[in-house]
C-alpha cells in the first residue's frame, strides 16, 4: 500500500460516508489505441476516470490542494494506484464466485442511516455527489473486497508465540506503565441540544427535564441487565465514545484526580462495576470500570500485553500479505496506467 497520507485505503464500511470513492460502474471499454478523454487507467478493459481521482483528492479538503503542481500530481498518482488495486480486487472477487446479498447491503445502509434523519442523510449523500443507488453499489463493492481479503489473506494470518516474545523483548520499554490508568466507559446525557450527535438512535435529551428522565430510564435498563456497550451506542450523547460503546480508553490516575468526586467513585468500583448516576456541569454520567492497569513493568504473561502484541503483529503481517496478494493479482490482470505513462512522456509536467 502507498504510504502517502493522501493515498486512499480500501474503504471499510464504518467509514464509508467520509471516504466514498463513487463512480465504480463501467462506462465503457476500449480494446486498443489511445484512451478516451478523461480515462486515466484501465483494468481488464474497465476504465478508471480522472473525475474519480479528483473527487477523492478534493474530499481531503484544502490540505490536499498542494501549491506545487508536481506534488498534486504525485497525490493523484497514488490515488489512482489505489483505485487500480481496488478494481483488480473487485474483478477477482467476481471471478471467484464471491457474492453479496441484498440483505447484506440493506444491513449496511441501515447502519449508515441510523444516526441521521432521512433528510440529513440525503444531504450527506448529496454533499459527496452520490445518491442511494450509488451508495448501495459502493457498499456492495466494499463487501465483495472485504470478503475476498478475509478469505484469501486475513484468514491466513498466524502469529506464533515466539514472534510475540521477540516483539516484547525488543519493545520492553513500551510496556512500562508510568502511572496507574483506569479503563473506563461512560454513558453521557446532556441537558442541552448536542451538535454532532453520534448515537445509533439519534436520541438527544435537549432539556434538563428530559435529560434527567432519560438518564433515569437508561440506569433502570442497566440495573435490569441491559448491556452497557449497547445502551451507550444507542443513547449516549458523547459523540466521541458512543460509537465505541462508550469506551473512553485508559484514563491516567493524574487526570482522574483532577475531579476528586469522580476519582473516588472510580477507585471504589470493582473491575466490571458500574457507578450510579453522576451529575456534573456537562450533564449526567454513568461510568463503568472495564479494567485497571497498574504502574510498573507489565510482564509478557499479562493478557493485555499479549493482546496488544498479537494485534500489532497481526496488522503488520496482514498489510504485508495484502500488498503481496494485490501485486500477484495485478501481474495476472491487464492493467494500463495512462496517467503514469503520460507523466513519463511529459517528464512530469503538470496536466492541463
Amino acid at each position: 500500500m502507498q504510504s502517502s497520507r493522501f493515498s486512499i485505503r480500501l474503504v471499510k464500511i464504518a467509514g464509508l460516508i467520509a471516504g466514498l470513492v463513487a463512480l465504480t460502474s463501467v462506462v465503457g471499454c476500449r480494446r486498443s489505441g489511445a484512451p478516451a478523454p478523461g480515462v486515466w487507467a484501465e483494468v481488464n478493459g474497465r476504465p478508471i476516470l480522472r473525475e474519480q481521482v479528483e473527487r477523492i483528492l478534493h474530499s481531503h479538503g484544502p490540505a490536499s490542494q498542494a501549491a506545487d503542481p508536481q506534488e498534486t500530481l504525485s497525490f493523484e498518482l497514488n490515488i489512482l494506484d489505489e483505485l487500480i488495486n481496488r478494481q483488480v480486487l473487485l474483478d477477482h472477487a467476481v471471478r471467484s464466485g464471491i457474492t453479496v446479498s441484498e440483505a447484506e447491503v440493506d444491513t449496511q445502509v441501515a447502519r449508515l442511516e441510523s444516526p441521521y434523519s432521512k433528510d440529513t442523510f440525503e444531504k450527506q449523500l448529496e454533499a459527496q455527489g452520490m445518491d442511494m443507488s450509488m451508495l448501495r453499489q459502493e457498499i456492495r463493492s466494499n463487501l465483495l473486497v472485504e470478503k475476498l481479503l478475509n478469505r484469501d489473506v486475513s484468514s491466513h494470518v498466524n502469529i506464533k508465540q515466539a514472534e510475540m516474545q521477540a516483539y516484547y523483548d525488543r519493545n520492553k520499554a513500551s510496556f512500562n506503565v508510568p502511572e496507574t490508568s483506569y479503563h473506563l466507559a461512560q454513558i453521557l446525557v446532556t441537558p442541552y441540544p448536542m451538535h454532532g450527535l453520534n448515537n445509533l438512535k439519534n436520541d438527544d435529551a435537549k432539556t434538563p427535564l428530559t435529560a434527567e428522565r432519560k438518564i433515569q430510564a437508561l440506569y433502570a435498563r442497566l440495573r435490569s441487565g441491559a448491556d452497557f456497550s449497547t445502551v451507550a451506542e444507542n443513547y449516549s450523547e458523547d459523540a466521541r465514545s458512543a460509537p465505541n460503546g462508550g469506551d473512553l480508553g485508559y484514563v491516567p490516575e493524574s487526570a482522574l484526580k483532577k475531579n476528586p468526586e469522580l476519582f473516588k467513585i472510580v477507585t471504589s468500583l470493582p473491575v466490571g462495576g458500574m457507578s450510579g448516576i453522576i451529575r456534573t456541569s456537562s450533564g449526567f454520567h454513568i461510568v463503568k470500570l472495564l479494567g485497571v492497569e497498574k504502574a510498573g513493568q507489565l510482564p509478557f504473561s499479562d493478557a493485555s500485553v499479549q493482546q496488544t502484541i498479537r494485534r500489532t503483529l497481526g496488522d503488520e503481517k496482514e498489510q504485508l500479505l495484502k500488498a503481496a496478494y494485490i501485486e500477484v493479482l495485478r501481474d495476472s490482470d491487464k492493467v494500463r496506467n495512462y496517467l503514469a505513462e503520460r507523466i513519463l512522456k511529459d517528464a512530469g509536467e503538470p496536466l492541463p
